[in-house]
C-alpha cells in the first residue's frame, strides 16, 4: 500500500470513527452513571450516588449502597426529561437537566388526600407522619381524630420541580454487568448473577413428501440463560415478590435471553438440626425421654401427668 493509500485509509477509518461518535448514545445501549437529585426549591438531596454528598445532606449512609448505577436507555430508569438528555449523548458528559413535576412523580392532586377508618391503620402506626398502606394503596397519615384518619396518597414528592445532576462515566457492554445493572435499579441491589449458553433438543414437525406426512425430528439448539443468585433481601423485597414475571421478560428482551433461572441458596449453620427439637415429639428416640425430669422446671404437677399417661 502506498503512503498516499494509507493516508486515505486512516482519514477515512478517523471520519468513520467521527461519524459513529456523532450518533452518540442510543435506546438499549446501558451506561453507568453517577447523579444526585435535589428539589429545585430549596436544594434537598432526595437521592444520590455518591456517599459524602449523602452524608452532607444527613442521609443514613448505613443502610444504603452509594456507587455509580448501570442504566438501560429506554427501560424507564429515568425521567422521560434526562433520558432525552442521555440519548445522543456521549461517554464523559456530565450536566444538570431540569425535571418539571409531571415529568418526575406527578402534581400534587388533592383529590388523593381522603379519610379513611382508624381501624384500617394498626395501632403502632396511627400517628401523624406514618407511612401507611391502605388497600394496596401507599400513603402518609397526615392526622387522625377519634376513630377517622386523614391520608394523603399522593408521592411525598408530587408536585416537586427536581433538578438531576449527572456523569456518564461509561458504556457497561458486557452482558452480565448489564443484567446485575438491570437488577440493581429493580431491588435496590445487584445480586451475583451468570449468564451460561446451555445446548437443549427440541422436537420439531416438518413434512417430508408431497402427500403431507408429517414427522417429527429433534435437533440441538443453543439457549442463554441468565443464573440469579437470590439473597434473602431480594425474596423479601416487594417488587420482586409482586413483579418477578415483569422484571424477568424485562431482561430476556434487552439482553436477548432465552431463559432467566432464580437460584435459593440457603447457607449452612444456625439452629443446627431439625430432628435434635423433633425426637421428642413422636419421632425417633422418644422413649428415650424422661418425663419427671423434662417437668421438672414447668409449673405444673409432674406426677399427675405421669399418672395419667399411665392410666391411658
Amino acid at each position: 500500500m502506498s503512503d498516499q493509500e494509507q493516508a486515505d485509509a486512516a482519514a477515512e477509518a478517523e471520519e468513520t470513527e467521527t461519524e459513529t461518535d456523532a450518533d452518540g448514545l442510543e435506546d438499549g445501549d446501558f451506561v453507568r452513571v453517577a447523579y444526585t437529585i435535589r428539589t429545585a426549591d430549596d436544594g434537598r438531596v432526595i437521592d444520590t450516588t455518591d456517599k459524602e454528598t449523602a452524608e452532607d445532606a444527613e442521609i443514613d449512609v448505613d443502610e444504603y449502597e452509594f456507587e455509580p448505577r448501570i442504566i438501560a436507555l429506554g427501560a424507564g430508569h429515568v425521567f422521560p426529561s434526562v433520558e432525552e438528555a442521555f440519548i445522543g449523548g456521549s461517554v464523559g458528559d456530565e450536566d444538570t437537566v431540569d425535571v418539571p413535576a409531571e415529568d418526575a412523580f406527578g402534581e400534587y392532586d388533592p383529590d388523593e388526600v381522603e379519610t379513611v377508618k382508624a381501624d384500617k391503620i394498626p395501632e403502632d402506626e396511627r400517628y401523624p407522619g406514618a407511612q401507611v398502606q391502605i388497600d394496596n394503596r401507599q400513603g402518609h397519615l397526615e392526622t387522625i381524630i377519634g376513630g377517622r384518619a386523614r391520608v394523603d396518597f399522593n408521592h411525598p414528592l408530587a408536585g416537586e420541580d427536581l433538578e438531576y445532576e449527572y456523569e456518564i462515566l461509561e458504556a457497561i457492554d458486557d452482558r452480565e454487568e448489564q443484567a446485575a445493572g438491570m437488577l440493581g435499579m429493580y431491588l435496590q441491589e445487584a445480586p451475583e448473577v451468570r449468564i451460561e449458553t446451555v445446548s437443549e433438543e427440541e422436537e420439531e414437525t416438518v413434512t417430508e413428501d408431497d402427500d403431507g406426512e408429517e414427522t417429527v425430528e429433534t435437533e440441538e439448539v443453543e439457549k442463554d440463560v441468565l443464573y440469579v443468585t437470590a439473597t434473602q433481601a431480594m425474596q423479601m423485597n416487594q417488587q420482586w415478590m409482586f413483579q418477578k414475571q415483569q422484571i424477568a421478560q424485562d431482561l430476556m428482551d434487552r439482553l436477548d435471553l432465552d431463559r432467566v433461572v432464580i437460584e435459593e441458596v440457603i447457607e449452612g449453620g444456625g439452629m443446627g438440626g431439625l430432628g435434635g427439637m423433633m425426637g421428642g415429639m413422636g419421632g425417633a428416640g422418644a422413649g428415650d425421654v424422661d418425663i419427671e425430669e423434662a417437668l421438672e422446671d414447668v409449673d405444673v404437677d409432674a406426677d399427675e401427668i405421669v399418672d395419667e399417661i399411665d392410666e391411658e
